[in-house]
């Protein structure tokens, strides 16, 4: 018994596989509106990115409590103008 083998339709499917491993990529990265999706695509991009992120909640945090400590500060203020107006009358 001869085994024959078809290299050019071996040839062709392995490069089917390739080309449909390459257009889901692509399609994942157009779906999803985001340059790196895994480390894989570009780890040092997504350390930088995620560092980014880390630093925006930060600073966002640090806002709301500088918001937080004006409104405090606020409070007090008005509360200090009701005292101080109560001793102007006596």
């Amino acid at each position: 018994m001869v085994i024959q083998h078809n290299l050019t339709a071996m040839n062709a499917n392995r490069m089917l596989n390739v080309t449909t491993s390459a257009q889901s990529k692509s399609a994942e990265k157009l779906s999803s509106g985001y340059k790196i999706n895994r480390a894989a695509d570009d780890a040092a991009g997504l350390s930088i990115s995620e560092k980014m992120r880390k630093q925006i909640r930060g600073l966002t945090q640090a806002s709301s409590n500088a918001q937080d400590g004006v409104s405090a500060v606020q409070t007090a203020e008005g509360a200090l103008t009701e005292v101080h107006s109560m001793l102007q009358r006596m």
